[in-house]
C-alpha cells in the first residue's frame, strides 16, 4: 500500500466528519463566538470548509512562505450553509485528487513552510500534510462541534457516540 492510499483512508473519513459537522452550522450566527479570543462561528465554519485547499497546496507546491504567499487565500466569509458545503466539496475534491496522484517519493520530499526567514517546518511533505493540514482540520472540526453544543445544536457522532447521536462506524 502506498503512502497516499493509506492517507486517503483517513482523508475520506475526516472529510465526511467535517461535512457532517458543517451540515449543522446555523445560518445567522456568523459573528457568534464562545469567548472574546475565539474565532467567530462563521469564520471557523469556512476555515474548516476551505482547509483542504491548504492540503492541496502542500502536495502541489514546493513549499510555502506565509510572508509572501503565491496562492490566494480562500474567503472565510460565511454566507450560507450551502455555500460552505460547496466550498468543502470543491476544496476536498481538489486535495483528494492531488493526494491520490502523489507518489511515495513526492510525499517524502522536503516541504519548507516559512514566514520569511523564520522556519515553521521543513520536514517531508508527508509530515506537513499530516500535521499542518490533516491534524489542523480535525482540530477545527472538533472545535466547531463545541460551538454547536454551546448553541444547543445536536453534535454529530464522529469518533464515537455524542450526547445527541449514536455512533455507527462505517
Amino acid at each position: 500500500m502506498t503512502i497516499a492510499e493509506l492517507l486517503l483512508q483517513d482523508y475520506d473519513i475526516e472529510i465526511d466528519h467535517t461535512r457532517r459537522t458543517l451540515e449543522r452550522v446555523p445560518e445567522g450566527k456568523n459573528d457568534w463566538k464562545c469567548h472574546e479570543k475565539s474565532m467567530e462561528l462563521g469564520k471557523l465554519a469556512m476555515h474548516c470548509a476551505t482547509l483542504p485547499q491548504f492540503g492541496y497546496y502542500i502536495i502541489e507546491d514546493e513549499g510555502m512562505d506565509l510572508a509572501a504567499p503565491k496562492r490566494p487565500h480562500m474567503s472565510l466569509d460565511f454566507t450560507t450553509r450551502g455555500a460552505a458545503l460547496k466550498a468543502l466539496d470543491e476544496s476536498s475534491a481538489r486535495c483528494r485528487a492531488a493526494l491520490a496522484g502523489a507518489s511515495d517519493e513526492h510525499l517524502e520530499k522536503s516541504w519548507p513552510f516559512t514566514w520569511g526567514e523564520q522556519v515553521i517546518s521543513k520536514g517531508p511533505r508527508l509530515f506537513a500534510f499530516r500535521q499542518m493540514f490533516f491534524n489542523h482540520l480535525v482540530h477545527h472540526t472538533s472545535q466547531l462541534g463545541v460551538y454547536l453544543r454551546l448553541n444547543n445544536i445536536p453534535v454529530p457522532a464522529l469518533y464515537g457516540p455524542s450526547a445527541d447521536e449514536q455512533w455507527s462506524p462505517k
